[in-house]
């Protein structure tokens, strides 16, 4: 086992990921921005070193600061967290170059599937069902065309090398390809340095599902009950829970079944997820995988009691599963809200500044909260505008809802603005989170409308 971990990043997962490395009996070392000299994860780690200025090529995208922290203070691995590198393959490769332990999968499974079209491929010949469009890059708009005429309009054209909501536009007719098909292959080439593009059908009413994955190197290979991210503004989770209200014991199996077979296809080593989509006739299709932990990754061992990044830790150690699928059946349901510094009533604009007081209800069974804050704390502008992850677990889903639902009630932060009533109105309203059946398209396209006309009302009023 691993003496010494350098936990590469910042905020409430390097804090959570250091946690876990303490009580494995591991020495860490957190980095820092100068920005983050005070942070919450410099406090606790063992040790601390700074790596540069505010901005992230200097700190946190710095793969040789990085690195030289690592060697020297003498950590024989390296935990990515999420964001950041830790999907990055050429600082994989350094780090294997460096003799250091990357603790998550090898370079070349990062490169493939971070990928999409390449990823995609890859899954139509382990015949894993995914989503209809393209089977590899498209080269010019008239193919373009050729490929939505045969699948159906709308459709999606994705970069290649694209993520996080980036590199998509959603081209509605023929006439709106003949210039979508351009400006996209430009706008990838810009992002991303690759102008490669894939087209998939925009799938409608579907639920966003995602399995989390692991396989050590002995090949022995686990699926954990799915996780519904179905509650997205802007492509973006908001809420996640676990398991799927609507998914039946025999769909959860399949499920699994397909990112086992995925998975053991790839020749996969430690902790990843698949990510799919479901119709409203619960068939699943393929969408991407992610070589990382996850945010929600939390709702995952609530419902388990397995502690996801000590067996990342394990895995990359080179020791072998010590947990079965037998070991994974779901108890209990899970919820997490994403709580972000941002003003939804401005367009959820992200905010910074100094929490002047802050109250965290973490009393009582199934209540978690992850975060980096604390009183006096001063939020930067330089970063991600999430703080503090409020997961909620309970016997039931109505329990678990209610538990969120007191645990959002009692926190309070000030001196910054947050979401925590934006997620306590969406919680309260009577839709289709309510019946389990919400899909990607409905909070931004139902519940967020409304709400927005009752901000208007308010604000006439006052």
């Amino acid at each position: 086992m691993f003496k010494k971990v350098l936990v590469a990043n910042r905020g409430e997962i390097a804090v959570r990921v250091i946690r876990t490395l303490k009580e494995m009996g591991i020495k860490t070392v957190a980095v820092y921005s100068t920005a983050d000299r005070e942070s919450l994860h410099v406090q606790i780690a063992d040790e601390a070193v700074c790596i540069g200025g505010p901005q992230l090529k200097d700190s946190y995208l710095n793969m040789k600061s990085i690195l030289a922290a690592a060697i020297g203070t003498g950590a024989e691995a390296i935990h990515p967290g999420f964001g950041f590198l830790s999907e990055n393959s050429e600082f994989v490769r350094l780090c294997e170059e460096c003799h250091v332990k990357f603790i998550g999968p090898r370079s070349e499974m990062i490169e493939l599937m971070g990928n999409k079209a390449n990823a995609r491929m890859r899954m139509m010949q382990s015949d894993v069902p995914v989503i209809p469009g393209s089977k590899g890059f498209i080269q010019d708009t008239a193919e373009a065309l050729e490929i939505a005429d045969r699948v159906g309009y709308p459709v999606l054209l994705k970069a290649a090398a694209g993520g996080g909501g980036k590199g998509i536009r959603v081209v509605q007719d023929r006439q709106e390809m003949k210039t979508a098909f351009t400006q996209a292959k430009q706008e990838a080439q810009h992002a991303f340095n690759d102008d490669r593009m894939y087209l998939e059908k925009v799938m409608q009413d579907v639920k966003h599902l995602e399995i989390q994955i692991f396989r050590d190197q002995a090949g022995h290979t686990l699926a954990f009950p799915e996780r519904d991210c179905s509650v997205q503004r802007n492509k973006q989770k908001m809420i996640e829970e676990s398991p799927c209200p609507i998914l039946t014991e025999k769909e959860r199996q399949e499920l699994q079944s397909i990112a086992i077979k995925a998975t053991d296809a790839l020749n996969y080593v430690n902790t990843g997820t698949i990510e799919c989509l479901m119709d409203q006739a619960h068939h699943f299709y393929f969408m991407e995988m992610n070589t990382r932990i996850q945010v929600e990754h939390t709702v995952s061992e609530m419902i388990t009691g397995v502690d996801i990044v000590r067996e990342q830790v394990r895995i990359a150690a080179g020791l072998e599963l010590d947990i079965t699928q037998a070991d994974l059946t779901p108890h209990g349901v899970s919820l997490e809200c994403r709580i972000n510094a941002e003003d939804p009533a401005r367009d959820f604009l992200p905010q910074s500044g100094k929490v002047d007081y802050l109250y965290l209800p973490t009393g009582n069974l199934g209540v978690r909260i992850d975060t980096e804050l604390y009183p006096q704390w001063t939020i930067s502008p330089f970063y991600d505008s999430m703080v503090a992850k409020f997961v909620s677990w309970g016997p039931n889903r109505q329990e678990a809802i209610a538990k969120m639902k007191r645990v959002l009630d009692e926190a309070v932060i000030k001196g910054v603005q947050t979401n925590i009533e934006f997620h306590q109105a969406f919680l309260e309203c009577d839709g289709q989170f309510a019946k389990g059946t919400v899909t990607t398209d409905y909070l931004e396209k139902h519940f967020l409308p409304e709400w927005k006309k009752g901000l208007n009302h308010e604000t006439l009023r006052k």
